[in-house]
């Protein structure tokens, strides 16, 4: 039983912590739950760029990430120019409720959402984004003929630099 009890205290512990989730920072991604950048070159000129935010970081800047992070791939490969062959960003939602049970499941009445014994539950979703291209690299003369071709140094420029991580 005090098993039961500890493994749901701790379950609500790591709940609460993720209502004080703070936006994910630029970077690279560390594990495949984590947040941050990754790149893949698939030839010579293509690569496959991704963003993955976390539940406080916004379909916004998530996509401002993968931008960038384009960016920085085409200047890095010594490329001036890139277009999106393709882009999307997709979004999963979870759902995290506080309800701890009724009357007289084990456990029942400690954690005060219960108390009132109406079985009332709250329902929260938590959404996360993933941002992710396939870019391809363009020389200046190709950049030309392409209407939809990005300057790399552009694109850094307008999105300014990055925000300080908060403390």
């Amino acid at each position: 039983m005090k098993s039961k009890i500890l493994l749901v205290i701790a379950g609500l512990a790591l709940a609460g912590l993720g209502g004080c989730e703070t936006a994910a920072t630029y970077g690279p991604q560390t594990s495949p739950r984590s947040p941050g950048y990754t790149d893949k070159q698939l030839a010579s000129n293509r690569y496959r760029v991704s963003f993955h935010g976390n539940s406080a970081t916004s379909r916004e800047t998530v996509e401002d990430y993968l931008l960038r992070r384009a960016a920085e791939v085409t200047l890095k490969a010594g490329y001036s120019w890139f277009i999106f062959d393709s882009r999307d960003t997709k979004a999963k939602t979870r759902y995290f409720t506080d309800f701890a049970g009724w009357p007289g499941w084990p456990g029942y009445g400690w954690y005060w959402h219960s108390w009132d014994y109406g079985g009332s539950a709250e329902t929260v979703p938590i959404t996360n984004y993933v941002a992710y291209a396939e870019i391809v690299l363009l020389k200046d003369d190709q950049a030309k003929n392409e209407a939809r071709a990005l300057k790399a140094q552009d694109v850094l420029d307008h999105l300014g630099p990055l925000p300080a991580p908060a403390p």
